[in-house]
């Protein structure tokens, strides 16, 4: 693979390698503290902080941490919606020689036991609201201390008066939890400890700064490690790929979770590394984020479809000016092309699509976003330094233009492996490519082309169909918000075609109707063949719809009439 048809397209301003700072990645957090103390780093519902405030304050957390008995290389989890908190314990944990372990707010305690089981973690920092889970499953776990925040301890006067009481409405919870034997409140540790370097031995290549699970839609989630060596190569190709954007000048939407690695790279670490501000929010709300845009003016704002899908889908959309977005990157799921043509009419800005894994930090295609033509329906090109083919799903062999198979990636930013897990780390790799699983192909200038996940692929009759194709038709229906297609049993094609719809408010439309929609556009043997309208489709924390969990219920079904 010495040939790399997608130099060619490259704009000049983008290198076709980069150069890597051999250093951790909090390094970028005291050198930006140190060349914009003052600047603005983090808008959160009012109150803003300091790039000096937060480093002095993750600098806090990282010297507590060292107190408890944290080691290099030891596990701390981190277990927070988007907030100050999540960006300060990040950095405090590195800060500490610690690798980070990002873990979803909204696990249920066997879920919280499994990743603490599995990662070794002997911290956790979280919420009031959700220690109570924590708790219930720590003596079943290596966890030996638990650091409590709150989301008031962040708030302007009056919101940190005003908001336990509103938190109390609306989960029923009145948590109070007393800092003595495990527990530790981290606002006494920010009001108290030293803000001091910590000096300690460092291997770039080697040493990891995060254990990212993976979601776990193919059995128990595992953990990925990535090293710091992994996360400034990905941000480092993330700010060359985006050359417009301006140091210390941008304003980023923090909305994806930064429990996420989309999220955490492209929101969280590229801020930090370019001084951006921050304009956090903790969860996605359509209302909320269209507020902050009209206020906060973010000109950046990374996003997944489905969050694109449900702002333009908000009645009272008009009524809000989003004309500061000039550059919007969207990843996670399939980008459909009518979502992004009305979002860059709304805006004025740009909106394309990446592509990546948690296996790879995440980001290793994307297209172009300023000085090239569209090309309709790809995901980009490799990103700099990144190595990309298409392996024939029979041989093996590396395929030529056009033809399909599975998308396989090579870069600085690709996993040291899987937590604990040698053979599945093996299998995931041939002769140094990353097999992503993804189906695809590459046209003759190097763009890539995602099909669909190997294991979503629909066999019905002979034919391969490719959700993701179905799928992009049924999205041109002027009355669906949402399409999911998945292959369900049939005992005369094997599998046949399914859709899940979600309609956009105040449209109807019958099964008839689509059928003869998507008749007119897709060979018969794609056409879904069964509807299920639905209010909503099951989701991860990114806004990912869950295909997985789609089939599953299927397959139980199947079994209950069988």
């Amino acid at each position: 693979m010495s040939i790399r048809p997608w130099l060619a397209s490259y704009p000049e301003e983008i290198p076709a390698s980069l150069t890597y700072e051999e250093q951790p990645v909090q390094s970028y957090l005291t050198k930006t503290a140190q060349q914009y103390p003052n600047k603005t780093a983090i808008h959160f519902m009012g109150k803003e902080l300091t790039f000096q405030e937060v480093y002095e304050s993750s600098l806090k957390v990282g010297n507590y941490l060292r107190k408890l008995g944290v080691k290099k290389g030891d596990r701390v989890a981190i277990m927070l919606p988007n907030g100050p908190q999540a960006v300060i314990s990040y950095f405090g944990v590195l800060y500490a020689g610690a690798v980070v372990v990002q873990t979803n707010p909204l696990y249920t305690e066997r879920e919280i036991e499994y990743q603490m089981k599995d990662s070794g973690s002997i911290v956790i920092i979280t919420l009031d609201v959700l220690y109570p889970r924590v708790r219930q499953v720590i003596k079943n776990t290596p966890l030996q201390h638990i650091i409590v925040t709150a989301v008031k301890d962040y708030l302007p006067f009056p919101k940190n008066i005003i908001y336990p009481f509103i938190q109390t409405k609306q989960t029923g919870l009145k948590v109070h939890v007393e800092e003595r034997g495990t527990n530790h409140e981290f606002k006494r540790i920010i009001e108290t400890e030293p803000a001091k370097e910590i000096d300690l031995p460092f291997h770039f290549d080697e040493d990891l700064a995060l254990l990212q699970y993976t979601g776990g839609t193919t059995g128990f989630p595992k953990g990925v490690m990535l090293t710091h060596k992994n996360l400034i190569a990905n941000t480092s190709m993330c700010a060359a790929w985006m050359y417009k954007c301006k140091k210390g000048e941008e304003v980023i939407l923090g909305v994806l979770p930064f429990f996420h690695v989309y999220g955490m790279t492209a929101v969280m670490v590229l801020s930090v590394m370019q001084a951006y501000k921050m304009v956090l929010l903790p969860k996605f709300d359509v209302k909320t984020t269209l507020k902050a845009i009209e206020k906060q003016r973010p000109t950046l704002f990374p996003g997944a479809p489905t969050i694109y899908i449900a702002l333009l889908n908000d009645p009272d959309l008009r009524k809000y000016d989003l004309s500061s977005i000039r550059s919007c990157l969207s990843g996670s799921a399939p980008l459909p092309a009518e979502v992004q043509q009305k979002f860059e009419k709304v805006t004025g800005g740009k909106l394309v699509e990446g592509y990546g894994l948690s296996e790879t930090s995440p980001v290793t295609h994307a297209n172009f976003l300023w000085d090239s033509e569209r090309v309709k329906g790809s995901v980009g090109v490799p990103w700099p330094d990144t190595e990309a083919a298409i392996l024939s799903l029979d041989t093996g062999e590396v395929l030529p233009p056009g033809e399909v198979g599975e998308v396989v990636v090579k870069g600085p930013q690709v996993m040291k492996g899987y937590w604990n897990r040698p053979e599945e780390t093996e299998m995931t790799f041939k002769d140094g490519w990353l097999l992503t699983g993804d189906v695809g192909y590459m046209d003759e200038n190097g763009y890539f082309f995602v099909v669909d996940r190997k294991k979503d692929m629909i066999l019905a009759g002979g034919y391969n169909i490719y959700p993701r194709e179905v799928e992009e038709v049924l999205y041109e229906h002027p009355s669906i918000q949402e399409a999911v297609v998945v292959g369900v049993p049939d005992a005369y094609r094997g599998e046949t075609v399914k859709a899940y719809i979600v309609l956009k408010e105040g449209h109807s439309v019958t099964e008839e109707e689509l059928n003869l929609f998507a008749r007119a556009q897709l060979a018969a043997y794609k056409v879904p063949r069964i509807y299920e309208f639905r209010t909503e489709l099951p989701k991860t924390a990114v806004g990912k719809i869950l295909r997985r969990a789609l089939i599953d219920e299927e397959k139980r079904k199947q079994e209950k009439t069988s």
